[in-house]
């Protein structure tokens, strides 16, 4: 296939470019390495994968390079939680795509969360921001949560340490020099280092976790081929048969995408069948999806769609990591939602009278379920799992 055909058939199939500006080239952004802290306030200045729109970027929270040094350093540093034991890095590692691995995540204090941590690929392009808080629309809002949330611990913070953390972070001289940093970051204010600018700067942090250069990236622009394996998934992926597109179409390969551009921003969240608890459609708690804010029973079960990009380096998947490989997700998805045959959760989800439309028996045999799962690992962005400008300042150091 010629390159000009590729793009143009990538295109259709993915719909990724539809009203999307070409915004440069190359994965992550501008920013300076780690080192001392720079004395004028760098601009900041996109670099983003082809067909990647620019971020939307609270007023009050503009880019810069010192800012986003800056959050990088306490996204990393364990000193940030109440007890000192957990960085933000500790339930979101870069070679895991920013998701930890573990089927629930565990904070400060060793207490089991109920969900799995999802990864932060191109978090900055999400319109909410987890699994089932419709509410929760900016990073800086979200990063609350695992700040000073209580039920569960996350990292940890109180009132009764709030003070005591951030003197950990005045007393710092080296590596991080945090009074340097902040002064840096957010110019113009006399006492700069305070919880507000902590959560702003790992925000603008978070912003810059751009992934855009994996293979089906590289073959959208003619830079790479996909074998007949792969090319065959895509098609199953993006066509009527599989319709995975329907939740995972965009050029984030999710349905809920917000950028600089964005009007009206649609943001659904579905019931894909996983549990039915005594055939009432009921979920397991605390993991009731929306129904544990609106306790509307239509809202029973109903999840955020994760993007798809490094799908391959996040298992394992769903809100509570019940499913353990991809193998597993797409027979669970092909039957049209899992059957559980024992035990507390057993109940048939294929049955769930709250189940999403979208989700019914799909005639995949294992050979189309195999090919699907090839074209999934196209999206992997080996480069983006170690790029530098993301890595722990504090092994650099």
């Amino acid at each position: 296939m010629r390159a000009a055909s590729r793009i143009a058939t990538g295109a259709a199939l993915a719909a990724v470019v539809a009203g999307l500006a070409a915004c440069g080239g190359g994965a992550g952004g501008g920013g300076s390495a780690a080192g001392e802290p720079p004395t004028a306030v760098e601009p900041w200045t996109w670099s983003l994968p082809a067909r990647f729109p620019e971020p939307r970027v609270p007023a009050d929270n503009p880019m810069s390079a010192q800012k986003v040094e800056l959050g990088r350093y306490l996204f990393y540093d364990k000193r940030l939680s109440g007890n000192g034991r957990l960085a933000c890095a500790g339930c979101h590692v870069q070679e895991k795509a920013f998701s930890d691995g573990l089927a629930r995540s565990l904070g400060a204090t060793g207490e089991l969360h109920p969900r799995s941590s999802q990864h932060l690929s191109n978090v900055a392009y999400n319109a909410t921001l987890t699994w089932a808080n419709p509410s929760l629309v900016t990073l800086e809002r979200q990063m609350e949560t695992p700040l000073f949330g209580e039920h569960p611990v996350e990292m940890g913070v109180n009132d009764g340490n709030k003070e005591a953390v951030l003197q950990r972070l005045r007393e710092d001289t080296l590596p991080s020099r945090y009074p340097e940093r902040f002064a840096a970051a957010f110019p113009g204010e006399a006492r700069p280092l305070h919880w507000g600018n902590v959560i702003k700067a790992i925000a603008a942090f978070q912003r810059t976790l751009i992934s855009g250069n994996s293979r089906y990236d590289r073959w959208l622009v003619g830079e790479t081929t996909l074998s007949d394996a792969e090319q065959r998934g895509m098609r199953l992926f993006f066509g009527e048969k599989a319709e995975c597109f329907h939740c995972h179409g965009s050029f984030n390969f999710n349905n809920q995408i917000l950028h600089s551009a964005s009007r009206l921003v649609p943001t659904p969240f579905h019931n894909t069948g996983l549990y039915n608890l005594g055939g009432t459609g009921a979920y397991p708690e605390p993991n009731r999806g929306l129904f544990e804010l609106t306790a509307q029973a239509g809202d029973m079960g109903r999840f955020r769609a994760p993007s798809l990009r490094n799908v391959e380096v996040t298992a394992p998947y769903m809100h509570d990591g019940s499913v353990a490989t991809l193998e597993e997700v797409l027979r669970t998805y092909a039957a049209g939602g899992r059957q559980i045959t024992s035990g507390p959760h057993a109940g048939d989800g294929r049955a769930n009278p709250l189940k999403s439309p979208l989700i019914s028996r799909i005639d995949l045999n294992e050979q189309e379920q195999a090919d699907i799962i090839a074209f999934l690992r196209t999206l992997t962005d080996h480069e983006f799992l170690s790029n530098p400008r993301h890595a722990d300042p504090f092994k650099a150091d």
